[in-house]
């Protein structure tokens, strides 16, 4: 497994993969997948952390199941652009999953993220107890949404220098 930039993922990517959006928290993995046109992120159900082997596990079987070809995880950064201890703890993660899969993954900046997420579900009137719940998805797809914005973009820049 190893890191890559966006720009990597971009080249390395073949048409109909799946990439997965991940917003790791310290009581739940915030799941997110994109559509095989990789244009749309989707929420998908969290995962409750228990320990790092049954995270991982869980995390592995759900990438098989829907043929995940790329992680695209949440980077805390804070506002200030410094790296902060949930940083620290978000590249020991990806460290420790490259021990147990092959499957890229890619660093996104995830400020706001979640506070774009809240805002949403507030603007859909989900309840409290319901906002809980889904918040780490809707994250997760906000982040994948935003990196699935920068492939597009990436792809059309590709198309026009083939042009010019």
């Amino acid at each position: 497994m190893t890191t890559l930039t966006i720009e990597d993922l971009a080249v390395m990517l073949l048409p109909g993969q799946a990439v997965a959006g991940l917003d790791l928290g310290t009581k739940t993995i915030g799941l997110a997948m994109s559509d095989l046109g990789r244009r749309f992120a989707t929420p998908r159900p969290v995962i409750k952390r228990v320990k790092f082997t049954q995270d991982a596990e869980t995390l592995l079987a759900f990438a098989e199941k829907e043929k995940v070809a790329a992680f695209v995880i949440g980077l805390p950064i804070n506002m200030d652009g410094s790296a902060g201890p949930r940083v620290q703890a978000t590249r020991a993660f990806v460290r420790s999953m490259s021990e147990k899969t092959a499957l890229p993954f890619v660093f996104w900046d995830e400020r706001l993220s979640t506070v774009a997420a809240e805002r949403a579900l507030l603007e859909m009137d989900v309840s409290r107890a319901k906002r809980a719940e889904r918040i780490d998805s809707a994250a997760a797809s906000f982040i994948l949404q935003g990196a699935l914005d920068r492939l597009s973009a990436l792809g059309r820049a590709t198309l026009s220098d083939l042009d010019a």
